[in-house]
C-alpha cells in the first residue's frame, strides 16, 4: 500500500466558532452547485465605490433599489449553504459567471491559533498565581526548607506579596545547620536573619505577620508569618504523616481552607514536592528569583552582526583617526546612528559584505547617546601575530584573542561548546603575557573539583598533586603548546617545558577565601559547576594587575540544584556586559576534530 502523500503546506487552524454547522448539507456539494450553475446575470446597481463624488453643497440622494432577483438554484444552494460561502454566491450573480474552483477564501475574524510553538516553553507560574496577578491581589507564599537553603536571602525576594513559614520548615533548618558546607552556612544564615527579625517584637506581631521590611529591605513589601497552631488537613490515605514533606502540604491545604478566596502558593526546589503538590490539587511553583535568564537563548554573546546599510546610514558624520596602543596602531571610527543605542561598550561587531568588499571588524570603545567610537581589531589569524604559536582559525577565535591579549581588559569570560578552544586560547596567551612580555609574574589553574562519575575517593599527596587529575585538560594543551617549537629539540623542548611548570600553579577553590592575587593570570576552568556566590569569592581576590579568565560551557553543568540560568558564569556575564574593563565571547565554532564536531551536533 503506498503511503500517502504529505502536504507542502501546513494546514490552518480555524477557531471553533468558525466552525459550519451541520444543519443542512454538506459544504462542497453546495460549492459545486454555485460554480456550476450559471444563470442569466440579473442586473445589479453599481457598489457604493464606484459612485462619483459629489460636491458637498448638494447632498447625494441615495435611492433604494430593490434587490436584484435570484434564480431559484442560486437561492436553494444559499439557504443550505454555510455563512462562509455568502461572498461567493454574491460574486456569482454579480459577475455572471462562476468562481474558478479552490479560490473561495473563507472569512475569519480572528487569526488562527499559531501551529508551532517553542520547544522549551514552559509556565513557570501555576494558575492561581497567574489569577493573582490578573487581578493584582497579593499572594501567600509558603516556602520550602531547601529555598531558604539555597538562597538565604529569599525571605526578601518575594516584593509585596507575604511569606509563610511552616513549623517544619524550622525543624530542618535546625537539623542542617551543623557542619562546614554551604548548606549549613546557608542555614544559619537563614537563623540570623529570622531571629534579627522576631527579636523585639511580641506575640500578637508575630501571629498579625512581621514585616520584612523591618531590617531595611525596602524592595520587600509584604509580611512574614509563622505557624503558630497545630493545622490539620485531610490527606490521601497512604500517605506517611510523620514525613517532613507530606506535614507541609498539609499546612498548604489547611490554609487554602482558612483563607478562601486568596492566592496560596507552595514554592520549593524539589520537583517530587511540586509534582506532589500538583497531585494534590495545590498550587507549587519552583524558586526561579536566582534566575538570570529564564531562555539562555537571550544570555549575551558579546558579538553582533552589523545590518548591511550600516555604513549608509551611520556614514554621513563619520569621523576616523589613528592611535598607537600597547605598541599596536589601530584606526578608530566615530559613528552617528539609529543602531548605536543597542550596542554596548567592548561588544564586537563584524559586517562581512556579500558582494565581496573586505569585510570589517571592529569593537565597540566608548558610547554616547546616538555616537559610538569603534576600534579595528588586531588580525590573530595571521601567522605573524600568533600568540606562543597559536593563530585564530575562526572570527570568534580573533575576537577572543583580541580580549585575552588586552591588558586594560581585567576580565574575561569565554562560552562554548567543546572542542571550540576556550582552554587552548587562554593558556596561550596566558604563557605569553608571562613568560614573553613579562606583564604577569605567574599562571594561576584552577577549577570546581564535580567530578563527572563515581567518585574514586581521597587523592595522595600535596595540595597540587591532589588537583594534578583535574587538571588533564591543561596537561593535554601545554602537549600541544610544546610541539609547536621545534627548534631547540629534544632538551630544549624538556627546558621549556620545566619553565613553563615553575610558572604555572595549580590551586584548589577550597582555600581561596582571603587571599589576594597580585599581577597574577588567573584561569577559572569549568566555571558552569560555580554558584553565583562562589564566583563572587573568586573575583574578588584579583589584585592590582592582575586578569581573570572564566572558562565553561552551561550546557554540561554538573553541579546539583544548578541550571542554566541560575549557574555563576551565567550570572557573570549577565552582570559585566557594559564595563569597559571586561568582555565576553562565546565561541560557536568547533575546532578539535571532524570527529568531536559530528558528535557535539548529533549525539
Amino acid at each position: 500500500m503506498p503511503l500517502p502523500k504529505i502536504p507542502s503546506k501546513p494546514a490552518t487552524i480555524l477557531l471553533a466558532k468558525d466552525y459550519p454547522k451541520a444543519t443542512g448539507p454538506r459544504p462542497a456539494p453546495a460549492l459545486a452547485a454555485v460554480a456550476d450553475i450559471a444563470p442569466e446575470p440579473a442586473p445589479t446597481p453599481k457598489k457604493a465605490a464606484t459612485v462619483k463624488a459629489v460636491p458637498p453643497a448638494k447632498k447625494p440622494v441615495v435611492a433604494k433599489t430593490p434587490a436584484p432577483v435570484k434564480s431559484k438554484a442560486v437561492a436553494a444552494v444559499l439557504k443550505a449553504a454555510p455563512a462562509v460561502l455568502q461572498a461567493a454566491a454574491d460574486a456569482v450573480e454579480a459577475k455572471g459567471k462562476p468562481s474558478p474552483r479552490g479560490k473561495v477564501t473563507p472569512i475569519t475574524n480572528e487569526a488562527p491559533h499559531p501551529a508551532k510553538h517553542k520547544a522549551n516553553e514552559v509556565a513557570i507560574k501555576s494558575s492561581t498565581s497567574r489569577h493573582a496577578d490578573q487581578t493584582g491581589t497579593t499572594k501567600m507564599f509558603v516556602l520550602d526548607t531547601n529555598v531558604l537553603m539555597h538562597d538565604p536571602s529569599s525571605l526578601f525576594r518575594f516584593e509585596e506579596h507575604d511569606v509563610y513559614l511552616p513549623m517544619m520548615t524550622l525543624e530542618e533548618l535546625d537539623n542542617h545547620k551543623k557542619g562546614m558546607t554551604e548548606v549549613a552556612r546557608n542555614a544559619r544564615q537563614v537563623s540570623r536573619t529570622l531571629d534579627a527579625l522576631v527579636s523585639n517584637t511580641d506575640d500578637d506581631a508575630i501571629e498579625n505577620g512581621i514585616p520584612l521590611s523591618k531590617l531595611g529591605n525596602k524592595d520587600a513589601k509584604g509580611r512574614l508569618y509563622f505557624q503558630t497552631r497545630m493545622q490539620t488537613a485531610d490527606l490521601p490515605q497512604g500517605l506517611p504523616v510523620g514525613k517532613a514533606d507530606n506535614q507541609i502540604l498539609a499546612v498548604v491545604r489547611s490554609l487554602e481552607a482558612e483563607q478562601a478566596g486568596r492566592a496560596i502558593v507552595l514554592v520549593s526546589k524539589d520537583i517530587n514536592m511540586r509534582i506532589k503538590a500538583r497531585a494534590l490539587g495545590l498550587p507549587a511553583e519552583d524558586y526561579f528569583n536566582d534566575h538570570v535568564l529564564e531562555d539562555t537563548d537571550l544570555l549575551y554573546s558579546g558579538i553582533v552582526q552589523l545590518p548591511d546599510d550600516f555604513w549608509t546610514k551611520h556614514g554621513k558624520d563619520l569621523e576616523s583617526w589613528q592611535e598607537n596602543k600597547n605598541g599596536q596602531s589601530a584606526t578608530f571610527y566615530r559613528v552617528t546612528g539609529p543602531f548605536v543605542p543597542s550596542l554596548l561598550v567592548n561588544q564586537f561587531v563584524f559586517l562581512e559584505p556579500k558582494n565581496g568588499e573586505a569585510p570589517f571588524y571592529g569593537q565597540v570603545k566608548q558610547i554616547n547617546g546616538k555616537t559610538a567610537v569603534m576600534q579595528t581589531l588586531r588580525d590573530f589569524s595571521h601567522n605573524k601575530n600568533n600568540v606562543w604559536g597559536v593563530t585564530a582559525r575562526n572570527r570568534e577565535q580573533n575576537f577572543a584573542l583580541n580580549l585575552l591579549m588586552n591588558p586594560e581588559c581585567d576580565f574575561v569570560t569565554l562560552l562554548g561548546q567543546a572542542g571550540t578552544g576556550k582552554t587552548l586560547l587562554a593558556l596561550a596567551a596566558g604563557l605569553a603575557q608571562v613568560l614573553e612580555t613579562k606583564l604577569y609574574n605567574e599562571i594561576i589553574v584552577t577549577r570546581v573539583t564535580v567530578p563527572v562519575g563515581e567518585d574514586i575517593g581521597f587523592l595522595p599527596g600535596t595540595e597540587e598533586e591532589k588537583m594534578s587529575p583535574w587538571m588533564g585538560a591543561f596537561d593535554d594543551n601545554l602537549e600541544v603548546l610544546n610541539k609547536s617549537d621545534s627548534d631547540g629539540g629534544e632538551w630544549g623542548r624538556a627546558a621549556t617545558q620545566d619553565l613553563i611548570r615553575s610558572r604555572i600553579k595549580i590551586k584548589s577553590l577550597n582555600f581561596m577565601r582571603g587571599r589576594t592575587f597580585v599581577n597574577k593570570f588567573l584561569i577559572i576552568d569549568e566555571a558552569q559547576n560555580l554558584t553565583p556566590k562562589q564566583v563572587k569569592t573568586l573575583v574578588t581576590r584579583a589584585g592590582p594587575g592582575t586578569k581573570i579568565i572564566c572558562l565553561g560551557n552551561i550546557a554540561q553543568i554538573d553541579t546539583p540544584y544548578l541550571t542554566e540560568g541560575s549557574s555563576g558564569l551565567t550570572y557573570v556575564v549577565d552582570r559585566f556586559k557594559g564595563w569597559s574593563h571586561s568582555g565576553h565571547v562565546t565561541l560557536a565554532r568547533g575546532e578539535r576534530s571532524r570527529l568531536a564536531d559530528h558528535a557535539s551536533e548529533v549525539l
